[in-house]
């Protein structure tokens, strides 16, 4: 099922505040969190304030959304909505972040996912701004991620060149075991069958195949870089 499948029903509800409107669905679960309107809508916010942090929205940024959250074409017009409002909304993204937070554990796969399309919008523009980067680390906290977690989803995205040590979050004084082991639990955590089996919406899963796949670059860069 698509994240976006409900979101026309819940445009007549939702009013003139996002915010509230997020409050007031986050506040019951009757569905597994990933396919709540709660989820979709936070989903929505983020993403307007996300290409809002730097100031200026772009059409890029809109594309990039569009993109990564996959918004099928009878969609638009409700989401286009949602997306708006939360620009002009009172409510700030913590507000937003905080109710997408408690659909889930801390530090839970899927709310590394809604950072990784996050991170992807702020990339829009061919421009990380400092503004997008306090956004983001303010997101991945309330999100429960520490500044060691925060830096390894950021190496993914905007280190230049790509750190292949930083995305799985080793030091280069790491051994070949430490390597190993690390790879390990990363490939268990991100690998899209888990994300399959807890129900996440096809848009989920088509990000966290792409973040595996830095991962497996990643590990192969270093057992290269070890061994010569």
């Amino acid at each position: 099922m698509s994240i976006w499948t409900r979101i026309t029903d819940a445009i007549a509800a939702i009013g003139d505040s996002v915010g509230a409107f997020l409050q007031q669905l986050a506040s019951r679960e009757p569905t597994p969190p990933e396919k709540t309107m709660a989820f979709t809508i936070g989903m929505i916010a983020l993403g307007a304030k996300m290409a809002k942090a730097d100031g200026v929205v772009t059409q890029n940024e809109i594309s990039a959304f569009k993109r990564v959250f996959h918004v099928p074409d009878e969609e638009l017009a409700g989401v286009a909505r949602v997306f708006n409002l939360a620009k002009q909304d009172v409510a700030g993204f913590e507000t937003y972040a905080r109710q997408v937070a408690k659909l889930f554990d801390a530090r839970h796969e899927v709310l590394e996912d809604v950072l990784d399309g996050l991170f992807h919008i702020a990339k829009a523009d061919h421009a990380y701004h400092p503004d997008e980067q306090g956004f983001l680390a303010r997101v991945a906290e309330i999100f429960g991620f520490s500044e060691a977690d925060f830096a390894r989803i950021r190496a993914r995205h905007v280190e230049q060149p790509d750190d292949p040590w930083a995305i799985l979050g080793l030091t280069r004084t790491a051994s070949s075991e430490e390597v190993r082991k690390r790879y390990r639990e990363l490939v268990r955590e991100y690998h899209p069958d888990r994300h399959i089996a807890a129900g996440v919406p096809p848009e989920m899963i088509e990000i966290a195949t792409a973040r595996l796949q830095k991962v497996n670059e990643a590990y192969d860069r270093i057992m290269k870089e070890t061994a010569a």
